[in-house]
């Protein structure tokens, strides 16, 4: 059974992480009693917070296994004999399929409706390819091509559920407000981030220094996060059933029956709520869009997004491109012996905790301060390779919490500016194409540093800090552009 026919999600391509996305969805015909909340067969759903928990868990399980594996790609690839160049095109393209294709699987899980398989299927080629990377080491020459093709298809899971997960998830968190359940769910979704690679490094500890085994312990959580999803999608076929309780302004989960739940719909759309100048601007801009297959290409290819955006795209996707990959990092690590290759995983593990600690921070200041704060990537991004790269332990430590800072900032608060300069009824076509930049950028980036850096540190050094002073301009000059037209809009 699917969602298909009680989801409808339109609007809404973004991905694993992108809870700015207000998705609107139709209640399924004659599947929700209005005054219980409940299946009209008779069997009751789990509450929306038990849904919202078994979900995190869902991802806690399942970044366990690639955040796990990820902090060893770099040492797997060495040792099955790949030279900085593969390294870091392979980690480079992974993370850029990761991206670019959401802008697939965003639209054809809004036009086919099946949310539920998406999500599954996404999930399984996680849960199946990492642990299957142990085989590698004993297929001979095949092993290095194995080892790739096994990394690029667990990336292209994450581009196949992260929207579909994102619709189901919406539905359910709206009931519970979906800041505080997108916020818990990412909280359990860091912490499987954390606990997976020190898993592996328990494990390669053990194990003497070898690596397979540690990814393929990785088999376990890919399974609970299975059998997880699986139970969650018996007990809860169809997530929109809880639309109706979203409508109603109750902040706790335990609220109590209501008699009836008048015409709930109209609660349901936050957008035409303040007819502002800006606001009618965006409504005009919403009206002329193109219908039929020339509309999806147009907003796939972002044709009429306004030059801000693709000022502040380049910008951002500068940024990604530069930031040098972990599996580079980690390569480094190994290769000149800086650290044991059981201790790679604990490195990154640390790199999970930073991250999680700047996307908080930054996201507050931003909040308080504006786009100016985004200034500060450019300058995270410019300094990881001179620390990272360097021939010391603790230079290299320094570096990876720089990696971890910029990380966690582009992962997170870079793609809040996007909502300033897009007008809503563009915004989900905004972030599949700021995805897709930002993922070609990802690529060519990977290359070059892995090209740089079997050649001249210092080259790559120098490079990556003209990219990002390119960046930083192209940065300060989309904040001062957006501040200009917000003042006009607040004055009228």
């Amino acid at each position: 059974m699917g969602v298909a026919r009680g989801l409808s999600a339109p609007e809404r391509r973004g991905g694993e992480d992108d809870m700015a996305h207000e998705v609107e969805h139709e209640a399924g015909p004659a599947r929700v009693d209005a005054a219980e909340g409940s299946h009209t067969d008779g069997s009751h759903p789990w509450s929306a917070w038990r849904v919202v928990v078994w979900f995190g868990l869902v991802s806690l399980a399942a970044d366990m296994v690639y955040e796990g594996a990820r902090s060893m790609y770099g040492p797997l690839l060495a040792s099955l004999g790949a030279s900085a160049l593969v390294v870091g095109l392979v980690t480079g393209a992974g993370e850029a399929m990761a991206l670019v294709l959401r802008l697939v699987f965003g639209p054809l899980a809004d036009r086919s409706g099946r949310y539920w398989s998406l999500t599954v299927i996404g999930y399984g080629l996680t849960a199946v390819c990492v642990p299957l990377l142990a085989v590698t080491p004993f297929v001979g020459a095949a092993g290095l091509g194995l080892a790739i093709v096994l990394i690029l298809l667990e990336r292209s899971g994450k581009a196949v559920r992260s929207p579909s997960k994102s619709a189901l998830l919406a539905h359910v968190a709206g009931a519970v407000g979906r800041g505080r359940g997108f916020g818990v769910h990412k909280a359990l979704d860091q912490l499987g981030a954390f606990l997976g690679p020190l898993l592996v490094a328990g494990v390669v500890a053990l194990a003497g220094g070898v690596i397979w085994p540690g990814m393929l312990v990785l088999a376990i959580p890919g399974a609970a996060a299975m059998l997880i999803l699986a139970m969650i999608r018996r007990r809860v076929p169809d997530p929109s059933v809880y639309d109706a309780a979203a409508a109603e302004p109750v902040p706790e989960p335990p609220a109590a029956p209501q008699a009836a739940a008048p015409e709930p719909a109209p609660e349901l759309a936050p957008e035409p709520a303040a007819p502002t100048p800006a606001r009618e601007q965006a409504n005009a801009a919403g009206a002329t869009r193109t219908s039929g297959i020339r509309g999806w290409v147009g907003d796939a290819l972002g044709t009429q997004l306004p030059p801000e955006f693709w000022r502040y795209a380049l910008a951002a996707s500068l940024t990604t491109g530069g930031l040098v990959t972990f599996g580079i990092i980690g390569f480094h690590l190994t290769q000149e012996g800086i650290v044991p290759v059981a201790a790679v995983p604990v490195v990154y593990a640390g790199a999970m905790l930073v991250e999680a600690l700047a996307a908080l921070v930054v996201g507050a200041v931003y909040d308080r301060v504006g786009g100016s704060v985004l200034y500060a990537v450019p300058v995270l991004v410019a300094l990881v390779p001179a620390l990272a790269l360097g021939g010391s332990l603790w230079a290299v430590l320094a570096g990876v919490v720089v990696w971890g800072a910029a990380y966690g900032v582009q992962d997170s608060t870079v793609k809040a500016l996007v909502a300033e300069v897009v007008a809503p009824p563009r915004r989900a076509s905004a972030y599949g194409v700021f995805a897709g930049v930002q993922g070609v950028f990802a690529i060519v980036g990977g290359a070059v540093a892995g090209w740089l850096y079997g050649r001249s540190v210092p080259a790559l050094v120098v490079v990556i800090a003209l990219s990002q002073l390119v960046a930083l301009v192209l940065l300060v000059r989309t904040v001062r552009d957006t501040r200009r037209r917000a003042v006009p809009a607040r004055t009228t």
